[in-house]
């Protein structure tokens, strides 16, 4: 058994081209280019137990060379993934189902009849792989890169396989992300937790493909730091599996919970005070802002206009083939592996960031409680929007972590806060005014609220 830790990156085939003259790996490949056919043909049984357990299994052609692979249920964040993996080299083309038992098969699968898996898909692909090694401080790093281009095969539908897997082989993985955010300045590099074996199971299933991330376990003991790093790769993770998919299918509701996980990555960022210097903070708040200001009112038109929904995905498309998106990923996943935002603090922001999460979020919350002012806006709503940034800073919160706290109708609360916060979005009219006031005083009156007020 091996630890496989890697990272895929989607790219066009022109970006393919560009990566194999990269002046970067040109400087560090140690070996050439070796181009190789690979033949891959994945197994499961026709309920798809393994696709449930988090399971693939395949037979790969490599040359003469006939291996069957198992990768076991791993952790992949934000496109960089963890996961088991065990080799055998086989005489033929065939599954020998004695190697699947004792350690390498999952334990939920023990009372599985293997004798019932059946050929689904296969994914046949060209790879160019080389050795790309070079010296980051006082440790070596020795990365195999592969470029691969080919097809996904289920029946009669294909998708393309084009992307540059990046593997460690050795050093720390903080340098995987380092290489892909250097490649990632020019060419438009779109980081992807999902798998090849993922893309056929989605094109045999439509609705295999999962968008949801497991939720953080955060607790009321939970220090802050830990719970906004936990927090922060949810969301970006989240982020990058909702840009595939919409790449994928086009389907607006993507595109609108795409936007709402920048949004969100944005309020908790501006929440942390001393905990996060601005200036530890600047360069990803500059990059939020940047494809909030283009996304948030194209989404925001399209809540009422059919042709920009329709417009949406090719301009989306144009977004992906922009180095933008990509490096803004690489850049803020090798931020969040740092732990940038406390690098340079002082004494107050290190005691704010180790306060656990139920003693420091009450006096958050309750300090933009009372700095929203609702009353205020009661009267005068034309002004709602001024206040978003603070709105969405408490929805934030109470979206991911109101479990930590003991205040009842929590959850009605965040309702509320969500109706204030889409009509403090809309456009100015006399009804949308009328509204706002109404919506106001529902959550000036919810009994959550009214707690918040007084922390």
């Amino acid at each position: 058994m091996q630890k496989e830790t890697e990272i895929k990156l989607r790219v066009s085939r022109e970006t393919l081209a560009a990566l194999r003259e990269h002046p970067l790996l040109k400087k560090r490949n140690k070996s050439g280019w070796e181009r190789r056919e690979l033949m891959n043909q994945y197994f499961d049984t026709p309920e798809r137990d393994l696709a449930q357990a988090k399971v693939a299994l395949r037979l790969r052609k490599d040359g003469e060379e006939v291996i069957q692979t198992l990768k076991t249920r791993g952790q992949s964040v934000a496109g960089l993934s963890v996961r088991n993996e065990y080799d055998w080299n086989l005489p033929k083309a065939k599954l020998d189902l004695k190697k699947l038992d004792g350690e390498c098969w999952p334990e939920e699968l023990a009372t599985l009849d293997k004798k019932t898996l059946k050929p689904i898909f296969t994914t046949d692909f060209v790879r160019e792989r080389a050795e790309i090694a070079w010296g980051r401080g006082k440790t070596k790093v020795v990365i195999e890169a592969a470029l691969d281009l080919g097809h996904v095969v289920v029946g009669k539908q294909k998708e393309e396989i084009c992307e540059l897997e990046l593997e460690l082989r050795e050093g720390e993985p903080a340098a995987l992300l380092e290489l892909a955010a250097e490649l990632a300045e020019k060419l438009a590099l779109m980081p992807c937790d999902i798998s090849k074996a993922e893309r056929g199971y989605r094109l045999y299933d439509a609705h295999s493909y999962s968008l949801s991330l497991p939720a953080p376990q955060i607790t009321a003991e939970t220090p802050l730091d830990d719970a906004f790093a936990a927090l922060s790769w949810h969301l970006l993770g989240s982020s990058q599996r909702l840009a595939e998919q919409y790449r994928f299918n086009g389907h607006w509701r993507l595109l609108q919970d795409w936007v709402e996980c920048l949004a969100e990555m944005r309020a908790l960022i501006s929440s942390l005070g001393q905990a996060a210097p601005r200036q530890s903070t600047h360069d990803l708040r500059i990059a939020l802002d940047a494809l909030l200001e283009d996304w948030r009112p194209l989404v925001q038109a399209g809540l009422d206009d059919e042709d920009v929904r329709k417009a949406a995905p090719e301009q989306f498309l144009e977004e992906l083939e922009d180095p933008r998106w990509g490096l803004f990923s690489l850049t803020t996943s090798r931020w969040l592996l740092a732990r940038t935002w406390a690098a340079d603090r002082n004494t107050r922001g290190n005691r704010q960031g180790a306060a656990q999460l139920g003693s420091w979020l009450p006096r958050l919350l309750g300090e933009e409680a009372n700095s929203l002012q609702l009353q205020r806006y009661q009267q005068q709503p034309e002004d709602l929007a001024e206040q978003l940034p603070r709105i969405e800073r408490i929805q934030v919160w109470l979206h991911h972590a109101r479990n930590v706290l003991e205040i009842p109708e929590m959850d009605r609360l965040y309702g509320e806060l969500n109706k204030l916060a889409q009509l403090a979005n809309e456009s100015i009219t006399d009804e949308v005014l009328d509204a706002r006031k109404q919506q106001a005083i529902a959550v000036y009156q919810n009994r959550a609220w009214k707690m918040l007020l007084r922390l």
